[in-house]
């Protein structure tokens, strides 16, 4: 389902003429949707209808200065009752600009904002790993306390600090 909604969305921005203003709205969303856990929740619960959740994104929206197709795609989504899945329709258009692009995309989780010069640097090492250019997007959740989890496609890399305590606690619990 969020492939359909994002190819819609893609082939309207392509035919508008705007794919580059919409896909950065998405991530101006994105980044505020994982930033916000009461936005979070909005998306998410579905204790919301939705006619709260479009009245409570027109706020949003126009707070954000954000004013492109991207707030009727979204819109409409929180009216067909498909907004709990918004972040995997916003990924897979990323895929969609990435490869009509001729790039791979790739999302990074780091617990801290990463610097332009970090990103550049891990863009450079996918780049070189995968063979082609990458369209990165990267998010902060600090639950993963250190390291990073890096997405390419269907390959996934979890190097962060929780997912290796809990490995240790894993293996801690079999030598007693």
């Amino acid at each position: 389902m969020p492939g359909r909604y994002a190819t819609a969305l893609f082939e309207l921005a392509q035919e508008s003429n705007t794919v580059s203003q919409v896909s950065a709205d998405l991530d101006s969303f994105a980044n505020m949707l994982n930033s916000s856990e009461d936005l979070d929740r909005l998306v998410r619960s579905p204790v919301f209808g939705a006619s709260d959740q479009i009245a409570a994104l027109t706020a949003i929206f126009a707070q954000a200065g954000i004013s492109s197709i991207a707030t009727n795609f979204i819109k409409l989504a929180a009216k067909n009752r498909r907004l709990f899945a918004v972040s995997h329709m916003i990924s897979a258009f990323r895929s969609l600009v990435a490869a009509s692009r001729g790039e791979i995309a790739a999302e990074v989780v780091s617990a801290e904002k990463l610097s332009a010069a970090q990103l550049a640097k891990l863009k450079a090492e996918l780049k070189a790993s995968v063979g082609s250019d990458v369209e990165l997007a990267s998010t902060v959740d600090p639950s993963i306390l250190g390291g990073l989890i890096v997405k390419v496609g269907s390959r996934m890399v979890d190097n962060s600090l929780r997912t290796k305590l809990q490995n240790l606690k894993v293996s801690m619990k079999g030598v007693s």
